[in-house]
């Protein structure tokens, strides 16, 4: 089967363009034949772009297919496990078509929004529950709330027991987004004055959760507030991952923390199979009981338009999990 993919043209860096991908026609092969549906898109995807990648898996090479997550329909298997019809999921990311053995593709149950398969659950889960282990009275504050792993970070923290959750982002409009549609406490706009300020007035008593993926100022304002004992799941650095690799993952201040009884819990999640089963129990649940919105961005069109998407979600255009529907 010919099929057009996204490839990287060349390895980003400073600023990520357009220039560094290109539209490559290749053949795929395979036990199964899957026609690709839908794309997921995620800001991590920028770090494995990069030569000096500190992600410690491989970086994508020039030449090279990228992108990840992806839904699709088998449109041809010789394999007794997926028949025609089946709807999957891989990892075989920015491409019409995909092929494979069988064992690379995971079998879905047929729901209304597959897009609920390709949203960064798992990590706003893992990084929530079991590496914060939020519970009863806790008062929480996520960074970058309106993203993709912040939306459903600050639900989660509600759906746990916690008293209080208070979110941030980057315009007036997702901070409505945040308090009306998805059930923060409170958010605010970190555009808007003195983050460590907002946060004094709107947990006084101090925070004793952070969600973090933006890190910088917002960081900072978070130990200023914090707690003791307060307990900090670092998942990502948004605010400098334009700079050289020192500057995109700065190191969190240690003594700082340290002198204000800070637990700092850097962690990464890698969707095992544990950590989507605990996510998709728990969200299944919550969302049958109306506890629940899933926040997403569904782009409709051609793998050509994936690339664009992509930069659009990095600048910050588009509210919660995006993805990009193939027509």
């Amino acid at each position: 089967m010919i099929t057009r993919e996204i490839q990287l043209a060349a390895q980003i860096a400073g600023a990520p363009a357009l220039d560094n991908f290109t539209v490559a026609t290749t053949e795929v092969d395979g036990e199964v034949l899957v026609r690709t549906d839908q794309v997921g898109l995620a800001a991590t995807y920028l770090e494995l772009m990069r030569a000096d990648c500190t992600i410690p898996v491989p970086a994508w090479q020039p030449g090279r297919r990228v992108g990840m997550a992806a839904i699709g329909t088998v449109i041809r298997s010789d394999s007794p496990e997926l028949a025609v019809g089946d709807l999957v999921q891989s990892m075989t990311g920015w491409s019409e078509y995909s092929a494979g053995p069988a064992a690379q593709y995971i079998k879905l149950d047929p729901i209304a929004d597959p897009g609920y398969y390709l949203g960064q659950g798992p990590t706003a889960y893992y990084g929530m529950a079991d590496v914060a282990g939020v519970g009863e009275g806790d008062v929480v504050f996520v960074s970058g709330a309106a993203g993709g792993v912040g939306s459903l970070a600050g639900q989660i923290a509600k759906c746990l027991g916690a008293a209080r959750v208070i979110g941030s982002a980057g315009s007036p409009a997702k901070v409505d987004y945040l308090v009306d549609e998805l059930g923060y406490d409170a958010a605010f706009d970190y555009h808007d004055g003195s983050a460590a300020d907002r946060l004094r007035e709107l947990a006084p008593e101090g925070i004793s959760v952070f969600f973090d993926v933006v890190g910088g100022e917002q960081y900072q304002a978070a130990l200023q507030t914090a707690r003791p004992g307060a307990r900090f799941a670092l998942c990502g650095s948004l605010s400098s991952q334009l700079g050289g690799a020192a500057e995109r993952f700065p190191k969190p201040d240690h003594a700082a923390a340290q002198a204000r009884g800070v637990e700092l819990l850097p962690f990464s999640c890698h969707h095992t199979t544990d950590q989507i089963a605990a996510w998709r129990e728990h969200f299944g649940t919550w969302l049958g009981e109306g506890r629940f919105v899933y926040p997403q961005t569904v782009i409709k069109g051609g793998i050509e338009d994936v690339p664009q998407a992509f930069l659009s979600l990095l600048q910050g255009s588009h509210r919660g999990n995006v993805s990009v529907r193939l027509s």
